[in-house]
């Protein structure tokens, strides 16, 4: 009895520790550290992972963990049975003197050349076609929490809760983090080359804590598409930035490489070499990568972005992949985590985001046929749905404790009313839509486009609609009112969308408008995107704009003919009524006297074709999206048909239309954009259906406009222009060593027009009117093209962009500006 006494007691007092052992400074695991408790014989080794498990016989005060390379790391024991502690270990650097020892040349550097040598054999672009299966799982949370954020009641609300559930991460300076959000899905990813298509099928998907109530287009950018980080490329573009690959073509240039070791990774011995990065500020990568020593082939990376790189809000990048040979030669990501740190400064709170990816059931060399690449996202329509643990059935890797209790602790924190409350201001700061009524069949936006004022309609109050899924998935209804109180008149514009096939995007459209528009902004399209630009054109005095009474009513349909070659059809009544001196002769007789008219309507048949090769595009149920930088240029033709008579139009005319739009990477040179813009109308016309060049007279520098031009200076019934700007991200300025700490980046740009006006165009209006007021006039450009050149910096402040633009020609006119500073506000990283 005494002895089954004993017993029992001592098996009441046995406790079990877990947890994890992780770098400090990375949060990166330490594989196979020991675990032990000092003073005795308990201990045991962690796995490759950092995850132990130490059983001990009786209460101890403290687990102490340690490895080679890192000081020990103890942590107090409490009195519980299962108890999970996680030791992040200081690295142990020791102050000797270095001794580096080279023979003639760097010896990684000959590895590289074979890798060189070897890449093409390697690099997937070489696969006509490939898929596999993917799983990717997203956890976001927030790090650094400030003491004025964390008093914010959403912010207490969700540490309460995760509180309640465990002991909450940390990031890698062993703060803790409040989980925020988590996605986890599964799909099958197909690639092919040549021509390149992507297709991903989301089969499941599941979005935990703070994500929007419809995740159809969040699960779609979530997925394996936008997870793609591929080294064999020579730049590598994380958060729209390119980061030169440490094995690029001209890799000398921009690293310097160690080899440290010979090591195994599985079955294959690997080259282990030390990546450096010559300029901290460049936009580069530091860390390992292993090369396969028989075939010189990328096994491994583990890498991460210097924190000087001259990149906004960014202060951690870290990218850690594992690659596998296919059957037919090219190797494909197994394995892939990624880390990113976002922080606004860095005394302000961040969020710390992390991506796993885990690709399987590898198939190479099997293209399917063009029309599957059609729709490059399917989602099931039951993705969202998946029945009780069905997940850690189909999870292909196993979650820790803490992954574990990061999302229990989510699936509750997105039912608390301060979290959603918290998504429904976020959604209405980032687009402008507020939900209306308990079903959310409506919202009322955009907010910013409210209020304006100006000195023809006073102060313009305006407000706006559109329908939600909720209430039809195949129709999207749009619309809104304004008034002026100078003016004392109503706009409006009412539109619908009708969705009649998802996979070819093919909608049949409707619209009705009457609004107070100005010549100098019409057909202008392109070059309004700036919505700062246009708010201080549309602001203040807009007569020297040329407003007029704009009536415009369309029935339009469009469609995706073959995958990024998209058809329009519009057939459109417009009618012009300026409120400034206006006229044009309405007879071939253009001379004093003839007949004139103060008021214009037209008849259009416009037929656009657009073709986007390489672009990406997700959808809801009745909206598409555009997303993703554009590798390939994307053109634009449209032809217009004015038609004589037709639902009471005064002309007939054609016009044609070019435009050609381009994002190139250059590698460490930066970035270069441009436009290619021509058109030509062979009819005669008055000069609102003529191109009138967008300049700028505002302060606001815009990338599409003539930012020395003023507003309808030039008129064209045939031009061919071309924009461009150049961005040189750290190129220049990180080779001055005061002025790359402030972490601006130079920009240029260049603006270059051909254009010209027929006879019959100049004197398609009268000087005057019928009382001899003289009417507006304009100028035309002759055989010496409009150009100007700009160059400036950008990131001041992070957010400012200050350029100074010369214009070059068509300087001695009266009136203008040969000289001017320009300044926008930007979010760039």
């Amino acid at each position: 009895m005494l002895l089954l006494t004993l017993g029992n007691s001592a098996w009441a007092q046995r406790m079990v520790f877990s947890g994890r052992v992780t770098e400090a400074a990375t949060g990166q695991p330490v594989p196979f550290a020991s675990v032990f408790v000092k003073g005795t014989t308990f201990g045991t080794t962690a796995d490759d992972e950092g995850r132990y498990q130490l059983p001990v016989g009786h209460p101890v005060d403290s687990v102490t963990a340690s490895a080679v390379g890192y000081r020990p790391r103890s942590r107090a024991a409490g009195s519980q049975a299962q108890q999970v502690l996680n030791l992040a270990l200081p690295s142990a650097a020791v102050a000797l003197g270095e001794v580096t020892i080279r023979p003639t040349e760097n010896p990684a550097y000959a590895i590289l050349r074979r890798v060189q040598q070897h890449k093409k054999r390697h690099d997937k672009r070489e696969l006509s076609a490939f898929e596999f299966d993917s799983y990717n799982r997203i956890e976001v949370s927030l790090s650094d929490i400030s003491n004025r954020l964390a008093r914010r009641k959403v912010i207490r609300d969700m540490t309460a809760v995760a509180d309640g559930v465990g002991e909450l991460a940390r990031n890698a300076a062993g703060k803790p983090t409040v989980p925020l959000f988590a996605s986890e899905v599964l799909s099958r990813y197909y690639v092919r080359h040549r021509p390149a298509r992507e297709r991903e099928e989301i089969k499941h998907s599941k979005l935990h804590g703070v994500a929007p109530q419809d995740g159809t287009l969040l699960s779609q950018v979530l997925g394996s598409s936008f997870q793609d980080y591929d080294f064999y490329p020579n730049w590598q573009v994380v958060m729209g930035k390119d980061f030169i690959s440490p094995i690029a073509d001209g890799w000398r240039l921009t690293y310097d490489y160690d080899l440290e070791d010979s090591v195994m990774i599985g079955a294959d011995r690997c080259y282990q070499l030390k990546v450096m990065p010559r300029r901290p500020q460049d936009l580069a990568f530091t860390g390992r990568i292993w090369i396969t020593t028989d075939s010189y082939a990328l096994r491994r990376v583990d890498l991460e972005v210097d924190p000087k790189a001259n990149i906004n809000f960014v202060d951690q990048i870290r990218v850690y992949q594992d690659l596998a040979p296919t059957a037919a030669g090219p190797w494909l990501p197994q394995r892939t985590r990624v880390v990113l740190g976002l922080k606004p400064t860095k005394k302000q709170s961040g969020l710390l985001v992390r991506f796993t990816t885990v690709n399987s059931r590898f198939d190479a060399g099997h293209p399917r046929a063009l029309p599957f690449y059609d729709q490059p996202f399917a989602a099931a329509p039951d993705a969202l749905k998946t029945p009780a643990g069905f997940w850690e059935q189909q999870r292909p890797d196993t979650l820790s404790r803490q992954e574990q209790q990061t999302l229990a602790v989510l699936d509750s924190v997105g039912k608390l009313p301060s979290v959603r409350t918290f998504l429904e201001v976020a959604d209405l700061v980032v687009n402008g839509y507020q939900e209306l009524g308990p079903r959310g069949r409506f919202e009322l936006g955009p907010i910013f486009s409210t209020y304006n004022y100006n000195n023809v309609e006073g102060h313009r109050l305006r407000l706006g609609f559109r329908s939600t899924p909720e209430l039809s998935p195949n129709w999207l209804l749009q619309g809104y009112t304004a008034y002026g109180t100078r003016d004392g008149e109503f706009k409006y514009s009412l539109s619908a969308d009708r969705v009649l096939s998802r996979p070819n995007w093919t909608v049949f459209s409707l619209k009705h408008s009457h609004e107070l528009d100005l010549v100098a902004l019409l057909d202008n399209d392109l070059a309004l995107e700036s919505p700062l630009f246009e708010a201080a054109a549309r602001f203040g005095n807009i007569r020297p704009l040329l407003p007029l009474w704009r009536d415009v009513t369309s029935i339009g349909a469009q469609s995706d003919l073959f995958h990024n070659f998209t058809q329009k059809l519009t057939l459109r009544r417009q009618h012009f009524d300026p409120i400034y001196n206006f006229a044009y002769y309405t007879t071939p007789e253009h001379q004093p006297g003839a007949p004139t008219a103060d008021q214009l309507t037209l008849a259009e048949l416009v037929v656009e074709s657009r073709y986007a090769p390489g672009e990406v595009l997700i959808q809801n149920q009745n909206r598409r999206y555009a997303v993703g930088l554009m590798k390939w240029p994307v053109f634009t033709g449209r032809y217009t048909l004015g038609i004589d008579g037709l639902l009471g139009s005064d002309l007939r005319y054609q016009k044609f239309n070019f435009t050609m739009t381009h994002s190139v990477q250059l590698g460490q040179l930066g970035r270069t954009e441009y436009i290619v813009d021509a058109g030509y109308i062979p009819s005669t016309v008055p000069y609102l259906v003529l191109k009138a060049h967008l300049g700028n007279e505002s302060f606001i520098y815009t990338t599409n406009a003539y930012n020395l031009m003023n507003y309808s200076e030039f008129i064209s019934d045939r031009y061919a222009s071309l924009h461009a700007e150049h961005y040189f991200e750290g190129l220049l300025i990180n080779a001055v060593p005061l002025l790359k700490k402030l972490d601006w980046r130079l920009v240029a740009s260049g603006n270059l027009l051909y254009g010209g006006l027929s006879q019959a165009n100049r004197e398609a209006a009268p000087a005057t009117d019928l009382a001899g007021t003289p009417l507006p006039t304009f100028r035309t450009l002759g055989s010496t093209p409009y150009a100007e050149l700009g160059y400036g910096v950008e990131n001041i402040f992070k957010f400012v962009r200050v350029d100074f633009v010369h214009r070059l020609t068509y300087r001695d006119l009266p009136g203008v500006k040969t000289f001017g500073v320009k300044v926008c506000a930007q979010f760039k990283l």
